[in-house]
């Protein structure tokens, strides 16, 4: 238990049965009336964004969030297997709660898991990750001067837009966030 005035960016609660991570607070003191604390709140699972406002002392439930590096290890049917690196522990976890970050996860990769009672809750990809281009059309020549783009899928089976340059073999730097790419790896 809390209360709105220990408040802070990450801090995770537990309203409602469903757990909200708070991404924006302000304590508001108008002139008139009682003090209250106005918040943006996102689901942890659905990613849904909410404005809430709470009185100011109003006590919030928090939900003890626990975020461990982990390795990924192989897929199983559906669910990907990642392996906790201090107790060896090894914890499947479905695709639906991995989400985008599959396209960009390669086997022994580290990975931020966050748990909540041992349930996991969303994976975290470092911001970048490098990967090789297994196919993309060669540009045409002469075409290399415009700046284009050309489609390319990477080892993870993800397909991403990188110059006309870029050739299948080459290993990049892809951003994880929106898939952008953002240059070659020199080997």
């Amino acid at each position: 238990m809390a209360t709105t005035n220990d408040l802070k960016n990450g801090l995770v609660l537990n309203l409602d049965g469903q757990l909200w991570s708070v991404t924006a607070f302000q304590h508001v003191k108008p002139g008139k009336g009682g003090a209250f604390v106005r918040t943006t709140l996102k689901n942890v699972l659905t990613g849904k964004v909410v404005d809430r406002t709470f009185n100011a002392g109003t006590k919030v439930d928090t939900a003890t969030v626990d975020r461990r590096d982990m390795t990924f290890l192989y897929r199983d049917g559906a669910d990907f297997v990642f392996m906790d690196g201090d107790t060896f522990d090894q914890i499947p976890i479905p695709e639906v709660t991995v989400g985008d970050a599959a396209n960009y996860l390669l086997e022994n990769q580290t990975a931020m898991v966050a748990l909540h009672e041992g349930v996991p809750l969303y994976v975290e990809l470092p911001t970048s990750v490098e990967l090789v281009i297994s196919h993309t059309d060669p540009g045409l020549q002469g075409d290399r001067s415009t700046g284009g783009t050309k489609p390319a899928t990477v080892e993870t089976g993800a397909e991403i837009q990188v110059p006309l340059f870029v050739t299948t073999g080459e290993k990049v730097k892809v951003d994880t966030r929106d898939g952008r790419y953002l240059g070659r790896v020199s080997g």
